[in-house]
């Protein structure tokens, strides 16, 4: 069985153990199979991180499940890892695991640590789910994930109304960047005719030059695919003008903040980013002089003249 599948699954099974099952495991049962799950999964991450370094491996699909067929769409339930993948799986593991171990002491106090601990879990899960996703559709579902999640960590302690407030702020704001991504999704699968990843990647330097209509207006079709889907990153990333959110999100408990700012939930929006620049710099076609138009000069006649004249004096 590949480790990429130990390293998504275990953290969904440790916050199922500790959100439904820690009234009677007790908290610190709770706590070390959340923290030990992460540390599993960065300790199965960092020697597929090592093989990228080394070039001894190559881009590999880890298939699950067929998730939907319905007429031409199809979206199978994947694991992918790469090379960009391999640098996130390092980055979401390790600093997750971090933050788990931390929150044992920062916690310690609260009556409330399997529900957190579980919503850490949890959280961790749909990061991963979206940084090894192989399709769009998959990707969304870890985006929303993460959503969710993070809604349910800033309003951790629900008898603040600022943490309630600054919770609904997160999600409402998120809801926008993901509209942005969802629509381009759409336009992504009526362009390509699929939502696979690879696929996309592999079938975007054919549009090179293509145009599509979009708000009453024709514009080149992988600028504006890729600043559909950059607006749901804008979101995730807290980035101008759907940050207002992030400073928020202080309300929740510190490790909270330290997941979501430091390295977790921002990253993998930045990710999709470099994603959505592999399919924009995709090469263009030569543009060539048709018969009937001439070189522009590089001097117009006066400008010619002018400069015969300075030449001569």
């Amino acid at each position: 069985m590949h480790p990429l599948l130990f390293i998504v699954s275990l953290p969904l099974l440790a916050a199922i153990v500790a959100g439904l099952f820690g009234r009677w495991i007790g908290k610190t049962a709770a706590k070390v199979v959340t923290t030990g799950s992460l540390f599993i999964g960065a300790f199965l991450s960092w020697p597929i991180f090592f093989s990228y370094i080394a070039g001894n491996a190559g881009p590999t699909v880890v298939p699950v499940m067929t998730w939907i067929q319905s007429g031409t769409l199809s979206v199978d339930w994947a694991l992918r890892v790469d090379s960009l993948t391999a640098v996130m799986l390092v980055v979401v593991t390790s600093v997750s695991s971090l933050v788990h171990l931390y929150s044992w002491g920062y916690m310690e106090e609260d009556p409330s640590q399997p529900r957190f601990f579980a919503y850490l879990s949890l959280f961790s899960f749909a990061m991963l789910m979206l940084v090894t996703a192989d399709s769009l559709v998959q990707m969304f579902f870890g985006w929303e994930g993460v959503g969710l999640a993070s809604y349910l960590l800033i309003g951790f302690w629900y008898h603040k109304p600022s943490a309630n407030a600054a919770a609904m702020k997160a999600f409402v704001v998120n809801r926008v960047g993901d509209f942005g991504f969802s629509l381009g999704i759409f336009g992504t699968f009526l362009v390509f005719g699929t939502v696979s990843i690879p696929a996309i990647l592999a079938a975007a330097p054919g549009m090179a030059g293509s145009t599509i209509g979009f708000a009453g207006i024709r514009a080149d079709t992988m600028t504006v695919l890729c600043l559909l889907l950059f607006v749901g990153a804008m979101g995730k990333s807290a980035q101008l003008p759907l940050h207002t959110w992030l400073p928020d999100a202080m309300e929740g408990p510190t490790p909270v903040s330290a997941l979501i700012h430091a390295a977790t939930m921002v990253t993998p929006a930045c990710s999709w980013s470099a994603a959505c620049r592999r399919c924009s710099n995709s090469p263009r076609p030569p543009r060539t002089l048709s018969h009937t138009s001439a070189p522009r000069p590089a001097f117009s006649p006066r400008q010619s003249a002018a400069r015969r004249t300075t030449s001569s004096a």
